[in-house]
């Protein structure tokens, strides 16, 4: 009886319908996330109370205003956060790349933390990016395909500066370096200390849009970060980077 009721009320398009508005709903609350929209959002959310109030106790000239003001919010949302929605855009028809994510040997770790020891005694300024389940070629830009095994002297090569691959970052999947001199997006996180300059926010930055594991070695200070699901974990030594890694990438020992 109930259920020939719910099926009477609700159809298949009903159902399509409410799908489709969840997900719609997810998209939005999602993006304010990645964007750290959550600041104009209260804004918003407070402007529309305080229009409620101002209809029910009906103060036309206050109301007329709010209502002035949500208009320009509209317009400001999209100026704001026009850099994602035209990256958003950009992407629409898009297939998201999806990797088989697979334990990382112990000596590929090892061979990673090895050399940002060697890098960070010289101060000398990496940025290396692994990937886990999300491939990154929808992300990055401006790379140069490697596809070499990862080794100390590779990595140490192509950070070495005055080298042609050393500005960028280095991207690693599985066991192989596949590109290097890559462009990341950039953080625009407020927290990040200003001492950190564009190596610290491209980490913070790909960490942010996807699942990736970043590691830099400051060139000035020759301290070793790590930037995961965009947070930094600053100042770490070699043995303490070497654990973060294998936890993080499912090590498999030999």
């Amino acid at each position: 009886m109930l259920f020939d009721l719910l099926r009477e009320l609700f159809g298949f398009r009903d159902l399509i319908d409410i799908l489709a508005v969840a997900l719609f709903i997810y998209g939005i609350i999602y993006f304010l996330v990645v964007t750290k929209g959550f600041q104009i959002l209260r804004a918003l959310i407070l402007i529309g109370v305080l229009w409620f109030l101002a209809e029910i106790i009906q103060l036309r000239t206050l109301s007329w205003i709010f209502e002035k003001l949500w208009t320009l919010g509209l317009f400001a949302i999209v100026v704001v956060f026009q850099p994602e929605i035209r990256r958003a855009l950009a992407r629409i028809g898009e297939r998201t790349k999806v990797i088989k994510f697979t334990s990382v040997e112990e000596r590929t770790i090892e061979r990673i933390v090895r050399a940002c020891r060697f890098m960070s005694d010289r101060q000398i300024g990496a940025l290396i990016v692994v990937e886990r389940h999300q491939n990154l070629e929808d992300i990055i830009e401006g790379c140069v395909y490697i596809d070499a095994t990862i080794s100390v002297e590779l990595l140490i090569t192509i950070f070495y500066p005055m080298t042609p691959l050393h500005d960028g970052a280095v991207v690693i999947r599985g066991e192989r370096i596949v590109f290097a001199s890559c462009v990341l997006p950039l953080s625009k996180s407020a927290e990040l200390p200003k001492k950190y300059g564009t190596r610290h926010r491209a980490a913070l930055g790909i960490s942010e849009e996807s699942d990736a594991v970043a590691i830099v070695v400051s060139e000035e200070t020759g301290e070793i970060s790590l930037a995961v699901e965009g947070k930094l974990e600053r100042n770490l030594d070699p043995e303490i980077l070497r654990d973060r890694l294998s936890q993080l990438l499912g090590v498999e020992e030999e």
